[in-house]
């Protein structure tokens, strides 16, 4: 099966599903949400599948976040529906998936990026990655979940310092925030998820499905994923955005 933008390969029960848009630093656009959610819609049919792996291309980018070229002249109408379309396609569908999703971190994981990797279900990053949701900077909050899970992950008051100082962790700190998992080096990353997926394929599928399901009744889809795509839309609607957005593709510092 092929998906454009993506790279699948399967292998033992383990598919390994790689985002390929090197030119833009794997950049999420709505052509590639839609083929991500296209691969994770048929991977949740296949069953000799168990457990997926996802990654970027190049040794650069996860993702390097949301192609911000592509809303730069929304307004608060388009950006939440910009927001509710990516949560109902990418983040919440991946986040309930059939099967685990080990996200395997090969280089910057930035606003959305960060927060497709928070919606997989454990995460492993290289050594030099680089974690952080600014979206600040550009007068906005982030939009595809991120608000809820990582403080889910780190913590009210990291989740909190990391959001409004706009700043990137490095992979030492993500995992001792809780952030990611495990921290290896780049070469051995992928290594190093099939590792995991290895483990998890000595226990029962249909078991792994449940504890999605159950831990997600938690800490997927209570009022704070809706009340999130509601304040990130009537960030379209202020003078900070314009300036961030128009600073950010110009190449120069905001001025806030």
């Amino acid at each position: 099966m092929e998906f454009p933008h993506l790279h699948l390969s399967i292998d033992q029960r383990v598919a390994t599903l790689t985002i390929e848009r090197p030119e833009a630093l794997n950049a999420l656009n709505k052509a590639v949400i839609q083929s991500l959610h296209q691969a994770v819609e048929w991977l949740d049919t296949q069953s000799e599948v168990r457990v997926v792996i996802l990654t970027g291309s190049g040794a650069k980018s996860f993702v390097a976040g949301a192609d911000i070229a592509e809303f730069a002249s929304f307004g608060p109408k388009e950006g939440e529906a910009l927001s509710e379309t990516g949560h109902r396609l990418l983040f919440d569908r991946v986040a309930a998936a059939q099967k685990p999703y080990i996200a395997a971190i090969n280089g910057y994981a930035l606003g959305g990026g960060l927060e497709l990797a928070m919606a997989c279900h454990v995460r492993i990053s290289s050594s030099s990655a680089r974690l952080g949701l600014p979206e600040t900077s550009l007068g906005l909050i982030p939009g595809y979940g991120g608000t809820q899970r990582l403080v889910q992950l780190v913590g009210k008051g990291r989740a909190m310092e990391m959001m409004l100082s706009a700043s990137m962790l490095d992979a030492e700190t993500a995992e001792r925030y809780g952030l990611v998992n495990q921290v290896v080096e780049g070469e051995h990353l992928l290594e190093a998820a099939q590792g995991m997926a290895a483990k998890f394929l000595k226990n029962s599928g249909q078991a792994h499905s449940a504890v999605i399901q159950a831990v997600n009744a938690a800490t997927e889809g209570g009022p704070g994923f809706a009340e999130e795509q509601r304040i990130f839309g009537a960030c379209f609607g202020t003078t900070d955005f314009a300036e961030g957005t128009t600073a950010f593709l110009e190449k120069r510092k905001p001025s806030f």
